[in-house]
């Protein structure tokens, strides 16, 4: 399998295993950056040129030997599932893409039909109960992370741990996991760790939400559109997810990480 989703800097001063929804374009920036003193032009996820990434052949041997031999550095970013999976709604299925599309084709229409999930459009300003409609959502979700149907869970809301095992499974060992919730000081701890061709300013690093002003803004705090079967739908999916990196299972109002990560653990559980 090798290792997918897995992007280097051309220097090979880092490794990075993408999780998305986690704060992977602004993350994905700061690597460019640290190699050529300026960012990407666009969304770096369209970048095909300026850093390795496992899609592009090319990057492949060079990115597997880096991470088998383990000699760069290599981290990844997560996210509160609560907070993940409600921005992955309103990314995915309540947003219009960058291409002024919806996501994947029929996906949401499809939703519409056999889930009841209501995301409005933008001639009528997004107007849904969004609280009902995540809700409706979410099931859906369950069902392709659970049962895998009525389709393959998506990469915008499978788990991190799954993201995260397909590279710790195939030999890449974590130096560090940031969280997004403390992602000045994550990204503090990975840049003091390693050597790059051009200093990074974090202070000076804007915040790059490629989905940002394509859809609906969240009307309500994240605890409000999670009931008791939310957070049920929630914990058969992600369970793995908040033990093994530090999140409150039981609060959805508490966003930030309530213990450090284990790393030991993590490795130990992810390469069973």
């Amino acid at each position: 399998m090798g290792f997918p989703g897995t992007w280097m800097t051309q220097s090979e001063s880092v490794i990075y295993r993408v999780v998305p929804k986690c704060a992977c374009s602004t993350i994905g920036q700061i690597l460019y950056y640290s190699d050529h003193g300026h960012f990407y032009d666009g969304d770096i996820h369209d970048a095909r040129e300026g850093l390795h990434k496992w899609n592009q052949d090319e990057s492949q041997p060079v990115i597997e030997a880096a991470a088998r031999e383990r000699r760069a550095y290599a981290f990844t970013c997560v996210r509160n599932p609560y907070a993940r999976i409600l921005s992955s709604f309103f990314d995915k299925i309540a947003g219009i893409q960058r291409n002024g599309k919806r996501y994947r084709g029929n996906m949401v229409p499809k939703l519409a039909r056999t889930y009841g999930v209501d995301v409005g459009s933008p001639e009528d300003g997004f107007a849904f109960d969004q609280i009902a409609s995540f809700r409706r959502f979410l099931l859906f979700a369950r069902d392709t992370v659970r049962f895998r149907r009525p389709m393959d869970p998506d990469i915008h809301w499978s788990a991190m741990s799954g993201h995260i095992g397909t590279f710790v499974g195939n030999g890449g060992r974590l130096d560090h996991i940031v969280h997004t919730e403390t992602f000045g000081a994550g990204m503090r701890t990975v840049l003091d760790a390693i050597e790059t061709p051009v200093p990074v300013d974090l202070a000076a690093v804007p915040r790059f939400n490629e989905s940002a002003g394509h859809g609906p803004k969240r009307a309500h705090p994240v605890e409000a559109y999670f009931d008791d079967l939310s957070m049920h739908l929630v914990r058969e999916m992600y369970k793995r997810d908040f033990d093994l990196f530090g999140y409150d299972i039981d609060d959805p109002s508490n966003k930030m990480p309530v213990r450090e990560i284990d790393l030991h653990a993590v490795h130990a559980f992810l390469s069973e």
